[in-house]
């Protein structure tokens, strides 16, 4: 295994000729990592190098399909094992986002189905995603569910960096990223792996 130093910038431009490599039809990508390593940063850097390179984007975000609060919150608040479990309406985000931009799918999907601030229903719009567009999706614990992407991209982060990056507030969660460390193993299956530690210093971890 190597690790390669680089910048940020030339993450976001290596990332997007891989992206733009895999082909001209419709793709799914996902950016999976916890909070604390801000996935939907490196998301929304790649929408314009990606429309630079001839791909319309939609940006979603699996926080905009979480569950209701009756069902997340229905062990407590701060239930490591139901936000490892429960929180994320997976059928929703198949459904109304993933499955759409499959060969032969509808192209018509829902960038947000549920606003967790309001519990309620966000009202978006569809939106038709061309032959030749991207779905980038951001958001954590998402490996391992069976949901299909045609790329993977995971940010690593060391048990010890996750914890001193983790606001005090969010410390109940940390025990849901070593369940997922452990069950999904996402360093291991997913198709790029980013280390994290240090924001600033992103490295790629490569074969």
């Amino acid at each position: 295994m190597k690790v390669r130093p680089v910048s940020f910038d030339v993450l976001v431009a290596e990332l997007a000729d891989r992206i733009a490599d895999l082909g001209s039809s419709r793709l799914r990508v996902l950016i999976d990592a916890a909070p604390a390593a801000n996935p939907a940063a490196l998301a929304d850097a790649l929408v314009d190098p990606l429309r630079l390179r001839g791909r319309a984007v939609v940006r979603v975000s699996a926080k905009d399909f979480l569950r209701p609060a009756s069902l997340r919150f229905e062990h407590g608040r701060t239930d490591p094992d139901s936000y490892f479990e429960d929180w994320l309406d997976v059928n929703g985000l198949a459904r109304e986002v993933l499955d759409p931009v499959e060969p032969g799918g509808t192209g018509r999907v829902l960038p947000s189905l549920w606003n967790a601030e309001t519990d309620r229903a966000s009202r978006a719009s569809y939106v038709d995603v061309p032959e030749s567009g991207i779905v980038l999706l951001d958001g954590g614990l998402l490996l391992g569910r069976w949901l299909p992407f045609e790329l993977t991209v995971h940010l690593d982060m060391s048990p010890a960096a996750l914890r001193r990056r983790t606001p005090a507030d969010d410390h109940w969660t940390l025990p849901a990223f070593d369940r997922y460390r452990a069950e999904a193993e996402p360093a291991t299956v997913a198709d790029v792996v980013v280390k994290m530690d240090d924001p600033h210093h992103p490295a790629l971890i490569e074969p």
